[in-house]
């Protein structure tokens, strides 16, 4: 997407993070001394995430509200006009959450929605495979037969962690390394010792492995 003034002399490049001018180029007049700008926020996943960005935006000098759509993944402020707007994108930038502007053919677009969708059949896959073995364990299975369907349980488990797993951990490391939280932080720690612990249990002969919870959580 690109937007020019009348004169011709600015354009906006949709993937990058506009500046302070650009802010005022794009954003629309709403009467009493209000304008609004809508930004594309793709890393918002949450509760926690619409919480964090609508508090910290909500207390930026002249900032008059600020709402986030999780469906569209836009973030709406309205600020009382001044010479300049106040620093909307640098804000998100230091909460993790890169922002553009928001443009509804890149939204129809969602490369997210693909790889979640990818990540669904991934994980569904592979937890109705491990139910499977799961329900021969369940079943008496013992010694060497128990170990080989834990194993198999084990491998078939491990793209699913990488694939759809991936999504959660990236998000928690993004909110803990900017020091907050969102609900992928549990997911994340909660699928990971899952696996680790059955992983464990696999390699010292273990009555018990939770693969099948791991990979289930993912899928649901």
């Amino acid at each position: 997407m690109t937007c020019c003034p009348p004169t011709g002399e600015l354009t906006l490049a949709s993937d990058a993070a506009p500046s302070g001018d650009e802010l005022l180029l794009t954003s629309r007049a709403l009467g009493d001394g209000l304008r609004q700008i809508d930004l594309s926020v793709p890393a918002v996943h949450c509760a926690a995430c619409i919480h964090t960005i609508e508090s910290t935006l909500g207390k930026l000098p002249t900032v008059d509200s600020a709402r986030v759509n999780l469906s569209t993944k836009r973030v709406s402020v309205r600020w009382r006009e001044t010479d300049s707007p106040p620093p909307i994108v640098a804000t998100l930038n230091t909460l993790g959450y890169a922002a553009h502007l928001f443009d509804e053919d890149a939204t129809a677009n969602d490369g997210t929605l693909a790889e979640l969708i990818r990540a669904l059949a991934v994980s569904g896959f592979a937890a109705g495979n491990i139910m499977l073995l799961s329900v021969s364990v369940w079943a008496g299975a013992e010694g060497a037969t128990r170990d080989l369907f834990h194993w198999v349980s084990a491998l078939v488990a491990i793209p699913a962690f990488a694939f759809a797993g991936c999504i959660y951990i990236r998000s928690a490391w993004n909110a803990l390394s900017h020091g907050r939280m969102n609900m992928d932080v549990p997911i994340a720690l909660g699928i990971s010792l899952a696996y680790a612990m059955s992983l464990y249990e696999t390699i010292n002969h273990g009555e018990h492995a939770y693969f099948d919870a791991s990979v289930s959580l993912l899928f649901f």
